[in-house]
């Protein structure tokens, strides 16, 4: 950085004298010192930045705004190779969307549980995007034009997308290898009801292929693990942002981190309903996305619990960055304390700033 310019500024006023800043760092130690006697998890709800004072020195262009316009290219440019991987992410969903599932032999006397009716969706499919990723995206924007943080809609913004995605192929993947048959599986592989069989006993269908294909697709439920990395990860993410975790014993606070869950798992129990999957698909549907949706929000975000979980990492990163260091400050109070002592010496003389 350049030289200070001084101008009518009182020096002192910059800056208190070392002794009584070592005086004050060393009342702040031992209250610190204290705080942490009393309670052994202190330094989980210590935080960096107060949130009601950061979120107002955000407004008012004292913390140093991160907007889109200002450091979006950047944060984006940061992490290309992320989104690059997304890409790859959802070529590899499509492709084992697209291939043959295992068929497994499917008997006669296992055709007692396979004949539940064929129907449509409560659900559609192309409703679970809607619901589990543009939702969620809403939710970070409304945050976003409240406190002009890029770092906490852009990283948000990635860990759905990699929630889902990640999810979306284990989900295929295992689909695919696993090509147990769906509930309403007779159906799909005998429309007309009449059923045929070959010399070891397997079915011989003559339904649609696509629809045949389609109910080798059981397990695990594709609508349930979807919605649960989709709005589970908005449940944390809401969890962190309304401070669920403050011991101040706001009940109202877990109904709203809770109500997404609550839509996640109606999603399920439709999906047991519908005669599409049995419940074991839809319980392990449910965990994949649970799972990868925490794995995905921590990698961003602190946990809920702590006192910087309403913040991405990256935003106190940028913070402290921003932030001169002690010996840098050190430096400069000794700079400006020679200046006010020597009072013909020039500016010039000295070189006055942080570099």
């Amino acid at each position: 950085m350049g030289n200070w310019q001084f101008s009518s500024w009182n020096l002192r006023s910059l800056f208190n004298s070392r002794n009584s800043a070592e005086t004050s760092q060393n009342a702040s130690s031992k209250k610190q010192d204290i705080s942490t006697d009393k309670d052994p998890f202190y330094h989980l709800y210590s935080p960096l930045v107060n949130e009601k004072k950061a979120e107002s020195r955000m407004r008012n262009g004292q913390l140093g705004t991160h907007t889109m316009r200002s450091h979006g290219f950047m944060v984006a440019k940061t992490h290309m190779h992320d989104w690059l991987i997304l890409l790859l992410l959802a070529i590899l969903m499509i492709v084992l969307n697209c291939i043959h599932p295992f068929y497994r032999y499917v008997g006669k006397d296992m055709m007692t549980d396979l004949k539940y009716p064929l129907q449509d969706n409560t659900v559609p499919i192309w409703s679970v995007p809607v619901y589990a990723i543009l939702f969620p995206l809403a939710i970070f924007l409304a945050f976003y034009f409240r406190r002009r943080d890029v770092y906490d809609l852009h990283h948000a913004t990635l860990g759905i997308l990699f929630s889902v995605l990640i999810t979306g192929v284990i989900t295929d993947a295992i689909k695919d290898a696993v090509g147990r048959p769906r509930p309403d599986f007779f159906w799909r592989c005998f429309p007309d009801g009449k059923d045929f069989y070959d010399q070891l006993g397997n079915v011989i269908c003559h339904g649609d292929s696509k629809v045949v294909r389609e109910g080798h697709k059981s397990f695990p439920s594709g609508h349930t693990s979807w919605s649960f990395s989709g709005l589970g990860f908005l449940s944390l993410y809401l969890c962190g942002k309304v401070r669920v975790f403050d011991r101040k014993g706001h009940i109202a606070k877990l109904c709203v981190v809770f109500l997404p869950l609550l839509v996640a798992s109606l999603v399920g129990i439709s999906r047991v309903d519908d005669y599409w999957h049995h419940w074991q698909d839809v319980f392990a549907g449910g965990l994949i996305g649970m799972t990868v949706a925490t794995f995905c929000y921590l990698q961003f975000f602190a946990p809920p619990y702590h006192a910087e979980g309403w913040g991405p990492y990256a935003f106190f990163r940028a913070l402290e960055e921003s932030r001169p260091t002690i010996v840098e400050t050190n430096v400069l109070c000794e700079e400006i304390e020679e200046l006010d002592n020597n009072p013909d010496l020039g500016l010039n003389d000295l070189e006055i700033g942080i570099r």
